[in-house]
């Protein structure tokens, strides 16, 4: 951790003080994914802009606040908003929480996304499990001096556990709604693609594309959480569909199925702690 870097353990020490609740569980919120907030039992709520480390948010539906409660009986940590490569921020800022939470006691974490479908089959409002990652962002978060205790070369075999995996595509079934699966690819971002780099992901095996989660969950996996990830297909990739892209479209789907990301994401609490 650079100098200018505060310690993760601080940050941790901090949260510690907000509640005596103690989850295990966190979840970050990506676009189409806050509507949950609205059935989080909140008992502590604190802006990043109070927490040593945290980036400010720059992105429209992007609240910028980390909350403590319960979602569905169970106790969580949820991030409400992510800071971005694109946005000019390191990759070890981009990561920084990820790491305070695993100092916190943070054993499981669930990362959402808002994300362009690649897959031919997928259409917008759909949701997809994410089942592996291609990392094309161009960065690395683990690039740079070692972390004592941590390490160096992170093996990512199995970087979205198969149980938590399972439980999600639970999560879906109770209300109703085959979840996709598929593998997400990073790009560093923010212009959209190009329809050749599409077909050229399509051929790398890719099913979503987007701008986030890779970096989080290679520093969660190194920190020795467990991580899942949920997309939000909000609309289709370049060259995809008949029109053009823009982020009002991503805001407009994320609007329309956001009941929907709601029910799953606190399916997905109660399954949890059934199953700790």
């Amino acid at each position: 951790m650079s100098k200018q870097q505060p310690s993760p353990q601080a940050v941790a020490a901090r949260l510690k003080k907000l509640s005596p609740l103690r989850p295990s569980l966190a979840i970050v919120l990506g676009s189409g994914f806050h509507h949950v907030l609205s059935r989080l039992k909140v008992e502590a709520e604190v802006p990043y802009g109070s927490l040593p480390g945290f980036p400010p948010v720059g992105v429209s539906g992007h609240a910028g606040q980390l909350l403590m409660g319960s979602l569905g009986g169970t106790p969580v940590m949820v991030m409400s908003g992510r800071a971005h490569f694109y946005e000019g921020h390191p990759m070890e800022r981009v990561t920084f929480a990820v790491r305070a939470l695993a100092a916190y006691g943070i054993r499981d974490l669930l990362l959402t996304n808002a994300a362009g479908g690649v897959n031919r089959s997928f259409r917008p409002g759909d949701f997809m499990v994410v089942t592996d990652h291609i990392n094309l962002m161009g960065a690395n978060p683990l690039r740079g001096a070692p972390l004592p205790g941590l390490p160096r070369f992170v093996d990512l075999t199995c970087a979205y556990d198969e149980e938590l995996r399972r439980l999600l595509c639970r999560a879906g079934q109770k209300c109703g709604t085959k979840l996709r699966a598929g593998v997400y690819l990073a790009v560093s971002g923010p212009s959209y693609e190009t329809p050749a780099e599409i077909r050229a992901f399509a051929r790398l095996g890719s099913d979503a594309v987007g701008m986030s989660t890779v970096p989080e969950t290679v520093v969660a996996r190194q920190c020795g959480m467990k991580v899942a990830a949920l997309s939000c297909i909000t609309n289709l990739a370049a060259g995809r569909g008949r029109g053009t892209l823009s982020h009002a479209e991503v805001l407009e789907t994320a609007e329309r199925v956001k009941s929907l990301a709601a029910e799953v994401l606190e399916n997905f609490a109660m399954l949890y702690e059934k199953n700790r």
